[in-house]
């Protein structure tokens, strides 16, 4: 499963750069708000995902370079959360989203 494949990829950077693993929420497929081109083909539903981690700066942008490169990736958003462990202590690792799923 290409999910399964891009997540471990990106927990693997994560991890092996001293950064932490908060939590991984798979959304599942759902339309996508507009329709998008990548290489040529254009998309009209997308597999969504959430991997919430704490890691430097260096490390973020090795992920973001990683999916960025990654063909099966369509789009991607890597959002700070906060920058003082005070700000970020309360952030849970999964994240919750209510939605009508396509099938």
């Amino acid at each position: 499963m290409d999910v399964l494949s891009i997540t471990r990829t990106t927990g693997n950077i994560v991890l092996s750069r001293g950064g932490v693993i908060r939590g991984i929420t798979n959304w599942g497929t759902f339309l996508l708000p507009k329709p998008a081109r990548k290489q040529g083909a254009i998309y009209n539903q997308g597999h969504y995902f959430i991997l919430r981690f704490d890691s430097s700066a260096q490390t973020q942008h090795a992920v973001r370079r990683t999916l960025g490169l990654d063909p099966r990736m369509i789009r991607y958003s890597v959002v700070k959360m906060g920058s003082k462990l005070e700000e970020i202590a309360d952030v849970a690792g999964k994240a919750e989203w209510e939605s009508q799923r396509t099938t």
